[in-house]
């Protein structure tokens, strides 16, 4: 089980959590003819980890949010994964929110990470929503040069609740890793966005597991890796009962000589008849030494399901740039806007408040 005193995890959950990261593999590929980076051989060898560095920032106006408290802490798979175990074992900025029953909270409640240059922070995020509760969690991470974090979020919610949980970061040159797991109830709505826009090098994991029959689950991520920079991201969609929902959407370019990858798996077990499933995942290469592979999986064990999945990952399509040259638009120009408009549909799943930030840096990369 897992404690707060003093906003800390309990030693022996700490010292249990680093002999897991030390002997569990990362899951990922080893590195090839495009994918140059190692996350099996990462260590920590060379960080300068301290439990008083990085920073924390909850804004919340509703004084009927509970903040400080997880009664069921630890109760996903976020702190199973080799890299969230990491985040288990140092755990040092904590965000534990908690939505009373039937509270519909208006304003977005904004969770903020702060991590100054070259330092490790490892945040610990957990979202309870009790029954019938509404609201909207945005998580930012900002980090300077060199600075590694290391985070996870839990998301745990009863039933016939409603959240909206955005996650952005752009950091210009940091490392960041992050796991999130969720677990639904019955007859809610989760929707989970993440932005990846910066980072020097970002791993992300999304796991969802659907337990509880009604529950409507969509996730929509974005990320564009330009000069060295290297992301990694792997979705887990796991339908453990029938009559439950999840819709999956990923929209990714690379520029420079970015380099990326998305594997998105859905399972959909024996027992979870009358599933409804689906994945897309778009990927735009915009120079000849970017590189993105995209691998949507599904696992099939029922019979009366509704399952989709789909990739794309090509350049900008000619036609279109030359329909929009010869109506006076300069090239530049046109690319930008199909570029914009390519992430567009994604984009517009983030909160409102995050919207126009992430357009303007998806410009500021083509520009």
């Amino acid at each position: 089980m897992l404690s707060l005193g003093d906003d800390a995890l309990a030693e022996d959950v700490r010292r249990a959590a680093l002999e897991r990261f030390r002997a569990l593999p990362s899951g990922r590929e080893r590195p090839g003819r495009y994918w140059r980076v190692d996350l099996d051989a990462l260590t920590i060898d060379d960080l300068r980890i301290d439990s008083s560095s990085g920073s924390v920032e909850i804004l919340c106006s509703d004084s009927r949010v509970r903040l400080g408290e997880a009664p069921r802490l630890g109760s996903t798979s976020a702190g199973a994964s080799k890299f969230g175990a990491l985040a288990t074992a140092f755990a040092n900025r904590f965000a534990l929110v908690t939505v009373p029953a039937g509270v519909d909270v208006e304003a977005p409640i904004v969770v903020t990470y702060r991590a100054d240059a070259g330092e490790a922070v490892f945040p610990f995020t957990h979202v309870h929503l009790e029954r019938g509760a509404r609201a909207t969690i945005v998580e930012r991470i900002d980090a300077g040069k060199n600075a590694f974090v290391c985070g996870i979020m839990e998301i745990v919610t009863e039933e016939s609740s409603d959240v909206r949980v955005a996650t952005y970061q752009n950091a210009a040159d940091a490392r960041i890793l992050s796991t999130r797991a969720a677990l639904p109830g019955k007859d809610s709505t989760l929707s989970i966005s993440t932005a990846d826009l910066g980072g020097s090098l970002v791993v992300g994991e999304i796991d969802v597991a659907l337990l509880a029959t009604g529950s409507d689950t969509r996730i929509a991520s974005i990320f564009f890796p330009d000069g060295t920079q290297h992301v990694d991201l792997r979705s887990n969609i796991e339908h453990r009962v029938g009559e439950a929902t999840s819709l999956t959407t990923v929209k990714s370019a690379a520029t420079g000589r970015g380099q990326a990858r998305y594997v998105g798996n859905i399972r959909i077990a024996a027992q979870a008849q009358k599933s409804a499933a689906s994945l897309r995942d778009d990927a735009l290469i915009l120079s000849r030494n970017a590189h993105i592979d995209s691998v949507p999986a599904l696992e099939i064990a029922a019979n009366d399901v509704k399952a989709y999945h789909g990739a794309t990952v090509g350049a900008l399509d000619a036609e279109t740039l030359f329909y929009m040259m010869s109506r006076g638009i300069a090239r530049d120009a046109a690319e930008r806007m199909v570029i914009l408009g390519f992430f567009e549909s994604a984009i517009e799943q983030f909160p409102e408040m995050l919207r126009e930030e992430m357009r303007e840096a998806v410009e500021a990369k083509v520009a």
